[in-house]
């Protein structure tokens, strides 16, 4: 796991379940390759993790040929995160409804997903992914029998030189949004082309391509705003 992709989920842990109070969380794609978001997991919680293949960090094995069926009955999962999975995923959009599936009626979805970063297949690399992702995948889900869905917030995170992530973080009902007040765009200010329920408008808006993007990190950390990890 690259450094931004460790650093978002602690973010968003911090942001949504700063307890974890009994909670049931599932990592999707859980497996620990230069660490884990479980790494970073808040405590009380009865963590699971997910993948295909046996694997330190993984507490479930999925059906290599049939990824999109998830061992979990109906509306009994807290939390689920998942990150640097959807790119390897055939089919996202059939994963992401039997993530929602799972969903408690009050649960919460964490997405992160690369939107520049170099081919890696796992075993494979199909996809990258921007802000707009967060936005379709809500209507997507309205269009599947989740009406109530909403997107909390989306953002493209630019914090490492070879990554660039694009995190989207929904909340099954909306009726609850009053448990979640915060979002990680509150203090967060690294970041581009962002969404954030109940604001109108994108936030931090570029349309800087990847290569500018990648021109931008480095003049970065020429200046010492940022460092990169050994």
């Amino acid at each position: 796991m690259h450094p931004s992709a460790m650093n978002n989920g602690d973010l968003f842990f911090r942001t949504y379940v700063a307890d974890g109070n009994g909670k049931k969380i599932v990592e999707i794609g859980s497996q620990n390759v230069n660490g884990s978001l479980r790494d970073v997991k808040p405590d009380g919680c009865d963590y699971v993790g997910v993948d295909f293949v046996e694997a330190r960090g993984v507490d479930v094995v999925l059906d290599p040929e049939d990824p999109y069926s998830l061992p979990f009955e109906d509306e009994t999962v807290d939390v689920i995160v998942t990150s640097s999975v959807l790119e390897h995923s055939e089919f996202f959009w059939l994963l992401f409804l039997e993530l929602i599936r799972v969903l408690k009626p009050n649960g919460i979805l964490y997405i992160n997903a690369p939107s520049y970063g170099s081919f890696h297949r796992y075993p494979v690399d199909c996809y990258r992914f921007y802000p707009d992702f967060g936005k379709a995948m809500e209507k997507w889900a309205k269009r599947n029998k989740f009406k109530d869905i909403v997107l909390l917030e989306s953002f493209v995170c630019r914090q490492d030189l070879t990554w660039h992530d694009n995190v989207s973080v929904y909340l099954k009902n909306k009726g609850d949004l009053d448990d979640h007040p915060n979002r990680i765009l509150d203090k967060k200010e690294d970041f581009l082309n962002g969404f954030k329920f109940g604001t109108n408008n994108l936030l931090k808006p570029s349309g800087k391509t990847d290569p500018e993007l990648k021109s931008s990190v480095i003049q970065r950390v020429i200046s010492g705003k940022i460092t990169l990890n050994p």
